[in-house]
């Protein structure tokens, strides 16, 4: 193959080359995103479904608890371990989403499954949510004070078993 031997037409060459090798490493990282996230079906985690959440294995325990507790018939999975303001609920999905498909993969978690002390605010501020008429006497008098997370007596309520 010829090389062109001016300076303008070896930099458009060069050009050429990297948008080339750009679009197929885009190309490449997209195509490989779809299928992953089609192979993992995860336009169910999209919905409000709690049984998509029994799609990986190790929350099969927890579906099945839930199922049986108190708050089956008035709560899913996204009311208690979603905040309830729309950007922090996507955002949330999004990065749990991310990391518990990196773990899964990775083989990189603790069984059972433990919470993370995030997600565990997360949960506290859902029964505040809902249970703010019953909780306000409980709450710390300063914002951000001290006050036992609602989990600690109330361990069994969102799944049974626990």
């Amino acid at each position: 193959m010829n090389e062109p031997s001016n300076p303008a037409a070896k930099k458009q060459t060069l050009t050429r080359w990297l948008a080339f090798a750009s679009a197929m490493l885009i190309g490449s990282t997209a195509g490989l995103g779809a299928f992953t996230f089609n192979y993992g079906g995860g336009t169910s985690y999209l919905s409000n479904d709690p049984a998509s959440c029994a799609n990986c294995h190790i929350m099969q325990s927890h579906y099945d608890s839930w199922q049986n507790s108190s708050h089956r018939n008035v709560a899913t999975c996204n009311d208690c371990h979603l905040p309830h303001d729309f950007m922090g609920k996507w955002f949330t999905k999004a990065d749990n989403g991310l990391l518990h498909s990196w773990a899964f993969t990775m083989g990189n978690f603790h069984e059972p499954i433990q919470i993370k002390p995030r997600n565990r605010r997360v949960t506290q501020n859902a029964c505040l949510y809902c249970h703010q008429d019953f909780v306000h006497a409980m709450l710390p008098v300063q914002e951000q004070g001290d006050m036992l997370n609602c989990t600690h007596c109330h361990y069994s309520v969102g799944h049974a078993h626990h």
